[in-house]
């Protein structure tokens, strides 16, 4: 990759260049922007402060942002704003970049202001003043907005495959040990029969009803915004139909100040969707870390995927499962946060949102890294048989004795104080036998099936 263009990018070493400044400052570098005029320079400490982490983060959009110029430019040429022999020019120069980006060669220069200036900057390096001509019709808001938008539509997509990833494990080992009861709890007191092919159900019909909400956010993220300018459109005659189906878009935001809305709204939508899902992850996760406790010992892994004490040798602790719950919770805080940042700005854009970047964008990893930890270690889970022959079970069938009663010809409320009297005396027996379970949902009749095709309907969308 060329040097950036000096007069994209250069420093300067003039005191009398700090216009505008009260105090002249001694032996201060001063970057340009491509937004400044001629006579105009940042001294690099606002530089630091305004540009943030951005550099960072915009590795992730560079080929958003090139994706998005490409199809500026071919609209561009198809209004007759510029000519298909500029147009050209610019889309070989913007696939070399984008070829450099896919196979990893591409690097972002740490004197340019962020991922759109660079891409700026090589055209024109490389093609003079056509390069100049890339930005008409068009502001960095609605390039940023662009990118963020595209960018989150694929990371729904990673999220999905891999909670997909997730759900099939669970629905195996709920159909695979669907026999193998399980003590229920209410308030943490031994309440009814459970199975473990219940339990492991219950977690992949919540994944079911998260991939709803994932769903929900990205048709409403899959709308195009570029074209919105700066937030009130262009007098040039561009055609937002031909950008929104050159980048897959299924619609666009038609309002051009509702399209700068979007940034910070979209932020906030996925949050939400992703902390409905953090939360199932991090129940889960507790469930794990309780059951693997001795003193309910449901079910244990092998001791790689467990963790020592330092002084105690018999310790196996559930450090994966504890992280799992610690980062979901973290993931959980995402949507108040963003609300926080965002709900006090009014309309058009400000600096503010440039933030959401850095709220969002380590929770998204977070997250998917929580997924693939889970759908890995999950399948080499050990679960437990004969659970219930402990008599400190015997009460979970107090209820299975007063449906006895009742389907002897008593009435609820009499079965059920008898019961209770049983209980009180310490006289309470019951032989379960065989648990006559057959409703939808219940221990008899899992709807596994029905769970699934659900599922899978909604995450083909999510995925096509």
């Amino acid at each position: 990759m060329k040097t950036l263009n000096k007069e994209m990018f250069f420093i300067v070493n003039n005191k009398d260049a700090l216009l505008g400044m009260s105090k002249p400052i001694n032996k201060s570098y001063v970057m340009k922007k491509i937004w400044q005029k001629d006579d105009l320079a940042t001294n690099i400490l606002v530089n630091n402060f305004t540009v943030g982490k951005d550099l960072d983060f915009d590795e992730r959009l560079a080929k958003y942002d090139v994706k998005g110029s490409m199809a500026h430019c071919k609209m561009l040429a198809e209004t007759g704003i510029i000519s298909q022999e500029e147009s050209g020019q610019m889309l070989y120069v913007l696939n070399t970049i984008l070829d450099k980006i896919e196979d990893g060669s591409f690097e972002i220069d740490k004197e340019a202001e962020d991922i759109h200036s660079q891409i700026e900057a090589i055209l024109i390096e490389e093609l003079g003043d056509t390069g100049k001509k890339i930005h008409t019709a068009r502001s960095r808001n609605d390039q940023v907005l662009l990118d963020i938008k595209l960018y989150l539509l694929d990371e729904i997509r990673e999220i999905t495959a891999l909670t997909d990833e997730f759900f099939q494990i669970l629905i195996k080992l709920a159909d695979q040990h669907k026999n193998v009861l399980l003590p229920g709890y209410t308030h943490l007191q031994i309440a009814m029969p459970s199975s473990f092919g219940l339990w492991f159900g219950a977690y992949a019909e919540a994944l079911l009803d998260d991939v709803e909400m994932l769903f929900s956010t990205k048709n409403i993220i899959n709308k195009n915004p570029l074209g919105s300018a700066a937030g009130y459109g262009s007098s040039f005659p561009i055609n937002r139909e031909s950008t929104t189906y050159n980048l897959g878009f299924q619609s666009m935001n038609y309002n051009s100040v509702y399209a700068q809305m979007t940034r910070g709204k979209s932020e906030k939508l996925l949050s939400m969707a992703m902390a409905t899902l953090a939360g199932t992850l991090a129940k889960f996760a507790y469930d794990v870390c309780l059951y693997l406790n001795q003193n309910f010992d449901f079910i244990s892994f092998p001791k790689e995927f467990t963790t020592g004490s330092s002084i105690m040798p018999h310790k196996k602790n559930p450090d994966i499962f504890e992280l799992v719950r610690a980062r979901c919770n973290r993931i959980q805080a995402l949507p108040n946060e963003l609300i926080l940042l965002t709900n006090n700005l009014p309309s058009g854009y400000h600096r503010d949102v440039q933030l959401t970047k850095e709220i969002l964008f380590p929770a998204i990893d977070s997250l998917k890294e929580c997924l693939e930890i889970v759908s890995y270690t999950l399948p080499n889970i050990q679960v437990k048989d004969g659970i219930l022959e402990d008599e400190k079970y015997k009460y979970l069938f107090s209820v299975e004795k007063i449906n006895q009663e009742v389907k002897n010809g008593s009435s609820f409320r009499d079965a059920y104080v008898k019961v209770g009297q049983e209980i009180e005396n310490n006289e309470f027996e019951f032989e379960p036998g065989d648990l006559d379970y057959t409703h939808q949902g219940s221990l008899g009749n899992l709807c596994l099936d029905k769970i699934e095709y659900q599922f899978n309907k909604l995450k083909n969308k999510l995925l096509g």
